[in-house]
């Protein structure tokens, strides 16, 4: 017997909204529980939490290696960074930190790491082949976010006092430029051909675009929520797609993630997700962006292409950074 029309189309619509909720490409989702001190382990095909890994004290920032065996983790209130094996998921070592680490990036070559040291004013380089520290970098009051170029040759750290994007030569360690953006930055983010970092101010609630070269602001993003206070919308987490069509900004209490075309910087859209909403990360094919809620405890999987937040995913106490593991 044919199948009716209406049911074909009824099935065509489920097995789309299927493929949209759950993610087709085999990945491991790693969230950092500030107050849970834990590391939650999601499943990418089911997205549903498979392990959870107690850390240290506060842990926040957190990063793969390049090869994705390790993860490393800001151990904010233990004043070091812990290693754990992505394979057995235990804990295995720990590098030297200044006090309070809150974010890192690694270098392209993931040969080292840099770590924003809130409570000394200090970048720390770590050489990860030798596990030691090669270098301390003064900057301004109360480091924040770690950027680095995707060549690996300019390295950039907000300071959330001193309102700075410091750009700092990756090769000698010194400052090369401050750039001044709006109260409280947090994230600095290159965009994938180098030419530009977006950095985030919480307080000034806007989004700096600087270019990379000349270290001029080219534009300055501001958000507004029908119904919200200006004050309820604060950046934090940036994400910027490769072909740089897209970008999306955290707004923290304002409980969303705005979309803005990349081109022209212009605010597309607004997202509504969980409760306070801090971190971003795209799944390595850029079709899922996941949001970190820190009030509400969970995550936020979002439809890139659609723009529309697809399922919640409960995690542990006060979820802050996110990696993910292809």
């Amino acid at each position: 017997m044919p199948m009716r029309p209406g049911l074909k189309r009824s099935l065509a619509t489920f097995a789309c909204a299927t493929a949209l909720a759950f993610p087709a490409e085999a990945m491991t989702i790693y969230v950092s529980n500030e107050k849970g001190n834990s590391i939650s382990v999601i499943d990418g095909d089911s997205l549903e939490v498979t392990d959870t890994v107690e850390v240290g004290n506060r842990p926040r920032g957190i990063a793969l290696g390049k090869d994705h065996r390790f993860l490393y983790i800001c151990a904010s209130d233990d004043d070091h960074i812990q290693v754990m094996d992505t394979e057995s998921l235990e804990v295995v070592g720990t590098l030297p930190s200044g006090p309070d680490p809150e974010l890192l990036v690694i270098s392209p070559d993931g040969k080292r790491l840099y770590v924003a040291n809130e409570d000394d004013n200090l970048v720390t380089v770590i050489d990860l082949e030798s596990g030691t520290k090669v270098a301390e970098i003064p900057v301004g009051v109360e480091p924040e976010g770690m950027g680095v170029s995707p060549d690996g040759k300019t390295i950039v750290n907000t300071s959330e006092t001193t309102n700075m994007a410091h750009f700092i030569d990756a090769d000698t360690f010194e400052i090369t430029g401050n750039v001044l953006v709006d109260q409280r930055p947090r994230i600095a983010e290159f965009t994938a051909d180098g030419a530009e970092v977006w950095v985030s101010a919480e307080i000034g609630g806007t989004v700096s675009v600087i270019d990379a070269e000349s270290l001029e602001i080219k534009k300055k993003i501001s958000f507004s929520v029908p119904g919200l206070q200006p004050e309820a919308l604060q950046p934090v987490g940036v994400r910027i797609l490769k072909d740089r069509s897209k970008a999306f900004v955290a707004l923290g209490p304002a409980n969303r993630v705005a979309v803005i075309d990349a081109q022209s910087y212009e605010v597309t859209d607004y997202v509504l997700v969980g409760q306070r909403v801090w971190q971003l990360e795209l799944s390595p094919d850029e079709t899922q962006l996941f949001s970190s809620n820190g009030v509400s405890n969970d995550i936020t999987l979002i439809d890139v292409e659609r723009e529309r937040a697809r399922k919640s995913i409960p995690v542990g106490s006060y979820p802050w950074g996110i990696a993910i593991k292809p």
